[in-house]
C-alpha cells in the first residue's frame, strides 16, 4: 500500500468520527500489508547500496571528499539497517579522516561509531569510543552531538540495568547531557513542538492532541525513517489506543524505511501483550526478534527473549479455553437436542390419546404407524450419532488430557520449543476431516441411496457427485445434516464450522437448480427413505 493510499486512510478515519480503537484497528491492517511487501522495500535498499558500494570502488584513489561522502552515505544506509556492514564503513570513515588528518570529520565519525555500537547493545565499547573524543574545541553542533550520545548512553545503561539505586545514577547523567547539548544547539520549532506532548496535562494547551501530533508530522515532508522516530517519540508521550495508533505508525515506516534496528515492532508486541491481544502480540514480538537477529541488537534481543515465553504461554493457555468452550458448546447443543426430542415424543403420544373416536382411531393407527416409522427411524439415528458422538469425545478428551500433560511437563522444564512444535503437531483441520468422513460414513450406512435420491432432484448438468475418496462433498453434507433432522442454518454451521450465510447460499444455489419448487425441495430431501425400515423385506 503506497503512501497516498495510507494517508488517504487514516484522513477517512478521522472524517468519519472513527473512535481510537477502530483508527489503531485500521492502521495494523496497513501494518500487515506493509509487511507482507517488506521484501520489496529491503531489495530496494540493497539496490542503492550495491550501486553506492560500486561507486565507491570507483572513486578508490580518488579524492577525500568524494570517499568520504560516499562512505557516509552507504553508512546512512546501513546504520539502522545492519550492524556489522554499519560498523565496517564507521571506521573506513575513521581511517579516510586520519589519513587525510581531518580532525572534525574523524570526531563526527567517532561519534557515529559510537551510535551504531550503543543501538546494538555494545555499551562498554561505546563508552570505550566517546572516552577518547578530544571534546576542547568542538564546534557547537559537533559538541551538542557527542553530549546526546553520551545522553543515550546513560540512559540506554539504566535501563538494560533496571536497578533502583545504579539506574538513577545514569538517569541524572543522561538528563544532564540533555539539556547540556539543548543549551548548545537549541530545538528548532519543530521541535519544541514535539516535546510539548510531553508537557504534564495542567500545563498542556487542550489543543495538543493526538490528532494535532498526527497531522504535524504526516504533512511535514521528511523521510520515512524520521517519521517512524519520530512517531514512536511521540507514542511515550500518551497512553492506551493514543499510544499504540504511534507505535504502529512508526512500525509502518520502519518497515517502509527497511529499518531493522527499529524500537516500534517490540513496543507494539509488548502494547497488545498488555491488551491482551496475544495472537498479534506474539506475531509481531517475532518479527521483532527476527529483526534484532538480523541487524544485531544484542540488547533487543535479550528482552525479546525474554517477552516471548510469556505471550508463548498465553497463547497456549487461550488455545486451549477456546477449545474447552468449543466442546461444552457441542455438548450442551446435544443435551438440549435429545431433550426436545422426547419431549416432541411426548407431546404427540398424548395426542394420540385424547382421540376417542372409532373412525379418528382408525386414522390415528395409520398416523401411529408412520410416526412409530419416524421414531424407529429417529431412534436409529440418534444411536449412530450419540455412539459417534461418545466415542469422538473420548477420544478427544483422552487427546486433549495428553496434551496437557506434555504442555505441563515442557513448562516445568522450560521448553517453550517442545511447546510450541506440540502446537504444531496438532492438525485440526485434520481432525476435523476425520469427523466429517466418519459423519458421512454413519451417514450412509443409514441412508445408502442419498446421493442417488439427491442428484435425482437436480438436472443432470447440476448433478453433484463425490469425487474418487470422498463420501460427501460440502454441499451433499448440508442436505444430509437436515435428512438427520438439522434443519436450522445456525445448527448446521456450527456443526460445519461455517457462517450462516454460507449455509444459506449453497442451500439457495441448489434450490435455484432442482427440477421441482425450491419450496418443495427440503420436504422431498425428508423423504429419501431410511435403510431396513420396519415391515420392509
Amino acid at each position: 500500500m503506497n503512501k497516498k493510499l495510507f494517508v488517504l486512510l487514516l484522513l477517512m478515519a478521522w472524517s468519519m468520527g472513527y473512535s481510537q480503537s477502530m483508527r489503531s484497528d485500521s492502521l495494523l491492517k496497513v501494518l500487515r500489508s506493509e509487511l507482507k511487501d517488506q521484501s520489496q522495500y529491503d531489495q530496494e535498499k540493497e539496490k542503492r547500496m550495491g550501486e553506492l558500494r560500486l561507486a565507491l570502488r570507483n572513486a578508490n584513489g580518488a579524492g577525500f571528499d568524494k570517499q568520504f561522502d560516499l562512505c557516509s552515505k552507504l553508512f546512512e544506509e546501513y546504520r539502522s539497517y545492519k550492524f556489522d556492514s554499519a560498523f565496517v564503513y564507521a571506521r573506513k570513515l575513521i581511517a579516510l579522516a586520519k589519513g587525510f588528518q581531518q580532525k572534525e570529520d574523524l570526531i563526527r565519525s567517532t561519534i557515529m561509531l559510537g551510535s551504531i555500537l550503543l543501538n546494538s547493545g555494545l555499551y562498554k565499547e561505546a563508552f570505550e569510543v566517546i572516552q577518547k573524543i578530544d571534546t576542547a574545541g568542538l564546534t557547537n553542533a559537533l559538541k551538542s552531538d557527542f553530549l546526546v550520545l553520551r545522553a543515550r548512553l546513560n540512559g540506554g545503561i539504566g535501563e538494560y540495568d533496571n536497578d533502583a539505586f545504579f539506574s538513577a545514577g545514569y538517569y541524572r547523567q543522561a538528563d544532564k547531557d540533555f539539556k547540556l547539548a539543548d543549551s548548545l544547539s537549541p530545538p528548532g520549532d519543530f521541535e519544541q513542538t514535539i516535546n510539548m506532548a510531553f508537557l504534564p496535562d495542567s500545563v498542556k494547551r487542550k489543543n495538543l492532541t493526538p490528532d494535532f501530533f498526527y497531522h504535524l508530522i504526516t504533512r511535514r515532508p521528511m523521510p520515512a525513517h524520521n517519521l517512524a522516530m519520530v512517531a514512536t517519540r511521540l507514542s511515550f508521550a500518551f497512553t492506551g489506543e493514543d499510544r499504540l495508533f504511534f507505535i504502529i505508525l512508526g512500525a509502518i515506516n520502519d518497515i517502509r524505511s527497511s529499518t531493522k534496528e527499529t524500537l516500534a515492532i517490540f513496543l507494539l508486541g509488548q502494547e497488545l501483550f498488555k491488551m491482551n491481544q496475544t495472537n498479534d502480540a506474539f506475531a509481531f514480538m517475532q518479527e521483532a526478534d527476527r529483526n534484532a537477529v538480523f541487524y544485531g541488537t544484542r540488547n533487543r534481543a535479550l528482552q525479546i527473549e525474554s517477552m516471548l515465553p510469556l505471550i508463548s504461554a498465553k497463547l497456549v493457555d487461550e488455545k486451549q479455553h477456546q477449545k474447552d468452550k468449543l466442546l461444552i458448546g457441542f455438548l450442551t447443543f446435544l443435551i438440549v437436542a435429545i431433550i426436545l426430542f422426547f419431549l416432541l415424543v411426548i407431546y404427540r403420544k398424548q395426542i394420540l390419546r385424547i382421540k376417542t373416536s372409532e373412525g379418528m382411531i382408525r386414522e390415528k393407527n395409520k398416523e401411529l404407524e408412520r410416526v412409530n416409522d419416524k421414531l424407529w427411524e429417529s431412534s436409529k439415528i440418534k444411536e449412530e450419532l450419540i455412539g459417534l458422538f461418545f466415542k469422538t469425545c473420548s477420544s478427544y478428551i483422552e487427546m486433549l488430557d495428553t496434551i496437557k500433560r506434555e504442555i505441563q511437563h515442557y513448562i516445568k522444564l522450560g521448553k517453550y520449543n517442545e511447546v510450541q512444535q506440540l502446537l504444531k503437531d496438532l492438525h485440526i483441520d485434520k481432525e476435523k476431516g476425520s469427523l466429517y468422513k466418519m459423519l458421512d460414513s454413519i451417514f450412509l450406512t443409514m441412508f445408502p441411496n442419498f446421493i442417488t435420491s439427491f442428484n435425482a432432484l437436480l438436472n443432470e448438468e447440476d448433478q453433484i457427485w463425490p469425487k474418487s475418496g470422498e463420501t460427501l462433498n460440502a454441499t451433499v453434507r448440508i442436505f444430509a445434516l437436515m435428512r438427520l433432522g438439522i434443519t436450522e442454518n445456525e445448527a448446521i454451521a456450527k456443526v460445519l464450522d461455517y457462517s450462516v450465510s454460507t449455509i444459506y447460499t449453497y442451500k439457495a444455489r441448489i434450490k435455484s437448480r432442482a427440477l421441482i419448487p425450491a419450496n418443495d425441495f427440503e420436504r422431498k430431501i425428508m423423504e429419501i427413505e431410511f435403510i431396513d425400515k420396519p415391515g420392509i423385506g
